[in-house]
C-alpha cells in the first residue's frame, strides 16, 4: 500500500460513515448521469465504497470495525441514494448482512458470528444476499451427503452479484416423516460450483447487479450449517432480520425521493410558479414527510433491541408508509417539474424508475395488511408471509 492510500485511510477512520457517504456522493453521481449502459453494475463505485471503509462501517470497533450503529448506517444509505440509488440499493444488502452479525455480537453475545465480522473488517469481503429468493418459506434444495450437504438452488435479486465474495443464503432439506427444514449457510462465490448469470435487465435499480445465483452441487460441511429452521414459519432469527434489515433498505428508498424532489423543486424555480405549481410542491413535500415520519418509526423499533412480531409489525407497517409516500412525492416530482422532468438530463426519470422498486421486498401489501390484521385482532402471525 503506498503511503497516500494509507493516509487515505487513516483519515477516513476519523470520518462518520455519513460523512464518507457525502464525500463520495457526487462522484457516483456524476458516474450516473454519464452511464449510457445502465444495466452495468456499478463497480468502480463498490471499490470506492471498500476504499473508503464503508464496507466495514458496521463491524463494531472492537472487531477491527467502524462500529456504526443501524441509525448511522441508514443515513449513509440514504446519503448515497440521493446521488446513486443503484448503489445505494446494492449496497444495502451488504450492509444489512453486516448489521444483523454485529447486532447479534453486541446485543445477544453470540460468539459464533465473531470470525464473520472479523473477517469484513480485516478482508473487506462483500456479503450477498439473496434477499426475496430466501424468505421464510426458504428456496433451494439441500440434500444429505457425508458429512454435509450437497446444495441446488437458483437464488435471485442477488444485489451486488458481479462483486460478491460469500454468499448468505440457504435451502430447504426435506426428509421423508419430518417437516421441510431450512438450512443456513454461506458459500464463496467464487466456487466453480456457483455461476452468476446476466440477467438483470428491469425498469429501475439497473445498475444494482442483482442477477439470479446458480448454486450447483456445492456442498456444504455439516459444521459450516449456521442456523436450521422450520420452512414457512417465522423464527426469532428471521425477526432479528426482519427489524434491522428493512430500516436500512427503505432509507435507500426514502433517499431517492428526496433528490426527486430537490430536482423538482430547482426546475420549478426556473420560472415563476403558478398557483397549481405551488400545490404541487406542497403535496410533494408532505408526502415526503410521511416518508420520513415512517422511516423513523422503522427505526425506533431497532433501538428497542427486542425483535419480535410486534418489532416485525412495526417494520413492516413503516415499510409500507415508506414505499407509499416515497413513490407518490416522486409521482408529484414528476408532474412538477413539467415536461423537463421526461428527459434523461433532468435525472427524473432515473429515480421515478428506481423508486419503483419500494413495491418488491417483503412484506408486500397483501402479506403486510393480513400480518397486522392478524396482530390487530390477537391472530397468529408465524405463518404470514
Amino acid at each position: 500500500m503506498s503511503s497516500n492510500a494509507a493516509h487515505s485511510l487513516d483519515a477516513s477512520k476519523s470520518r462518520s460513515a455519513v460523512e464518507l457517504a457525502e464525500e463520495l456522493g457526487p462522484v457516483f453521481a456524476r458516474r450516473a448521469e454519464q452511464e449510457t449502459n445502465e444495466d452495468r453494475f456499478v463497480a468502480e463505485n463498490f471499490s470506492d465504497l471498500k476504499a473508503a471503509g464503508l464496507v466495514e462501517a458496521g463491524v463494531p470497533a472492537e472487531l477491527g470495525g467502524a462500529g456504526a450503529d443501524v441509525d448511522e448506517l441508514a443515513e449513509m444509505l440514504r446519503t448515497i441514494a440521493h446521488y446513486c440509488g443503484s448503489t445505494a440499493l446494492a449496497f444495502s444488502m451488504h450492509t444489512h448482512q453486516v448489521a444483523i452479525p454485529a447486532w447479534r455480537w453486541k446485543v445477544q453475545k453470540a460468539a459464533p458470528v465473531e470470525p464473520l465480522l472479523r473477517r469484513i473488517a480485516n478482508e473487506r469481503i462483500i456479503l450477498l444476499s439473496s434477499g426475496g429468493s430466501d424468505w421464510i418459506g426458504g428456496s433451494g434444495r439441500a440434500e444429505k451427503v457425508d458429512g454435509g450437504y450437497r446444495i441446488t438452488a437458483r437464488k435471485v435479486f442477488s444485489s451486488g452479484s458481479p462483486v460478491g465474495d460469500l454468499m448468505m443464503t440457504s435451502a430447504v432439506l426435506e426428509s421423508e416423516g419430518e417437516p421441510a427444514t431450512v438450512l443456513h449457510f454461506g458459500v464463496p462465490a467464487n466456487s466453480p460450483h456457483v455461476k452468476v448469470l446476466d440477467n438483470w435487465h428491469t425498469l429501475g435499480m439497473r445498475g444494482t447487479g442483482s442477477n439470479d445465483v446458480v448454486i450447483d452441487g456445492y456442498v456444504v460441511p455439516e459444521a459450516a450449517v449456521a442456523a436450521r429452521r422450520k420452512a414457512g414459519e417465522w423464527h426469532p432469527l428471521f425477526q432479528i432480520i426482519a427489524t434491522i434489515a428493512f430500516p436500512l433498505v427503505y432509507s435507500v428508498y426514502l433517499g431517492v425521493a428526496e433528490s426527486a424532489r430537490d430536482i423538482a423543486i430547482a426546475t420549478a424555480k426556473r420560472k415563476t410558479p403558478d398557483q397549481h405549481a405551488i400545490q404541487l410542491a406542497g403535496r410533494m413535500d408532505t408526502e415526503l414527510a410521511a416518508a420520513r415520519l415512517a422511516r423513523e418509526w422503522m427505526l425506533a423499533a431497532v433501538r428497542l433491541n427486542a425483535p419480535s412480531a410486534q418489532t416485525v409489525n412495526q417494520v413492516m407497517m413503516g415499510r409500507q408508509l415508506v414505499a407509499r409516500h416515497a413513490i407518490a412525492a416522486v409521482e408529484y416530482a414528476m408532474e412538477l417539474a413539467g415536461g423537463a422532468g421526461f428527459y434523461r438530463a433532468t435525472g427524473l426519470e432515473r429515480r421515478f424508475r428506481d423508486i419503483q422498486a419500494a413495491r418488491y421486498h417483503p412484506l408486500q401489501s397483501g402479506p403486510q395488511a393480513q400480518y397486522a390484521g392478524s396482530m390487530a385482532l390477537g391472530l397468529p402471525v408465524d405463518r404470514v408471509y
